[in-house]
């Protein structure tokens, strides 16, 4: 059979709040408080392509895995099994996939033109994304609530949300993340609450209460270790600074 070879381009590209590949949410909507902005690129950057998006209140975003290293395998490691077991690729949600291509469902925040003399641009903020920033949006299609939610839809082996874990923020990194703002309207003391309570580290580690996690977060280096009532935040800094501001760990 002759198939032909595929062309694809990106329509947008994400200026996302997840700098960093490491504690970005497994899945979409976990993180609601995140904010990202899919900036769309010449020649999409029309008002007349956005037109009536405004009436839906979510979106589906196929995007490209664009810093993912490595080949692609028949069976990978899915972290909601602790990464012990092996599943068939088509059977998980896993990067490392033939085509490194992704889908996401989010919540539609604001559409916004801006009109300039020397280009038009159009901005799509949106909430819950699992998004790094830099991922090229390849297409982006309305959520339709009568056809593609599916009450009796069923997983054997993720049929509901991991349980969260337990967060604790010292009072004065509590007050560094709520006097945060950002363009987006990020609620950043929300989001540290959201993107830790997933529990970041691979599934298969167990807790080391010696070792510090760190990751970069809205311009922010955040940190953290594990203890015997979940995570406890140890600073918040930001990225541009050397200057950690800390509070009592214990």
């Amino acid at each position: 059979m002759n198939i032909p070879a595929l062309s694809i381009e990106p329509v947008a590209i994400t200026h996302s709040c997840f700098t960093d590949k490491f504690g970005i949410p497994r899945q979409p909507l976990l993180a609601d408080a995140s904010r990202a902005s899919l900036e769309l690129l010449p020649p999409y950057n029309d008002p007349e392509a956005v037109a009536g998006l405004e009436q839906y209140t979510h979106l589906w975003l196929t995007w490209q895995f664009h810093q993912v290293a490595g080949q692609w395998s028949a069976k990978v490691r899915p972290p909601r099994l602790g990464g012990n077991k092996k599943m068939g690729v088509f059977a998980t949600r896993s990067p490392f996939r033939p085509n490194n291509i992704g889908l996401s469902v989010v919540r539609l925040i604001e559409v916004r033109v801006h009109k300039a003399s020397a280009r038009t641009k159009v901005e799509i903020i949106i909430a819950g994304a699992d998004l790094l920033n830099g991922t090229p949006i390849l297409d982006i299609k309305p959520y339709i609530p009568y056809a593609d939610k599916v009450p009796e839809a069923a997983s054997d082996f993720a049929d509901t949300a991991p349980a969260a874990t337990q967060v604790n923020i010292p009072d004065p990194i509590a007050e560094v993340a709520r006097n945060f703002s950002d363009e987006w309207g990020t609620d950043l003391m929300a989001l540290i609450q959201q993107v830790l309570a997933q529990d970041p580290k691979p599934a298969y580690q167990k807790p080391d209460p010696s070792r510090i996690y760190g990751m970069e977060l809205c311009g922010f280096n955040l940190q953290w270790r594990y203890g015997d009532d979940g995570i406890q935040v140890t600073a918040l800094s930001p990225l541009e600074s050397n200057v950690i501001t800390e509070g009592n760990s214990e």
